[in-house]
C-alpha cells in the first residue's frame, strides 16, 4: 500500500522537526499523479503517529493538479490524469512542471513537550 509508505516518510519528517514538540496539524501538497487514496492515508498517518508526536494531529491534503508545458509549442495544460498528448499541436514532447509532488508544506506545533 503505497498510502503506508508516504505515511511512514512524512511522519519521519515531522518528528525531526518537530524535535520533541506536539504537532497539532500538517499540511501536505500531494500531485494528482500520487494517486493517493486519502481514506488509506488517513488511517496509515494515524496508526503511524500513535504514540508519537503528531498523534491526534489534523491532517490537510492539497491535491496538486497535472502541469504540462509542451517543448514544441510552448503550449501549457492541467489535468487530473498524465497528460501525454499537447491539446494545442498535438505533440508529445512535454515537460511535467507538477503534478507527482509531495511536499510537507508546514507543520503546527504547539510547543509542548511530548510525555
Amino acid at each position: 500500500m503505497h498510502e503506508f509508505g508516504v505515511a511512514a516518510s512524512v511522519l519521519e519528517t515531522v518528528d525531526t522537526r518537530a524535535a520533541g514538540r506536539r504537532v497539532s496539524a500538517v499540511r501536505l501538497h500531494v500531485g494528482a499523479l500520487q494517486r493517493l487514496d486519502r481514506a488509506v492515508f488517513d488511517q496509515a498517518f494515524a496508526m503511524i503517529a500513535d504514540g508519537g508526536v503528531a498523534q491526534g494531529a489534523e491532517v490537510d491534503v492539497v491535491e496538486v493538479a497535472v502541469e504540462v508545458r509542451c517543448r514544441d509549442c510552448a503550449a501549457g495544460a492541467t489535468a487530473d490524469q498524465l497528460i501525454t498528448t499537447c491539446p494545442a499541436c498535438a505533440g508529445h514532447d512535454l515537460d511535467l512542471l507538477h503534478g507527482d509532488d509531495l511536499v510537507l508544506e508546514s507543520i503546527t506545533l504547539t510547543y509542548q513537550e511530548v510525555g
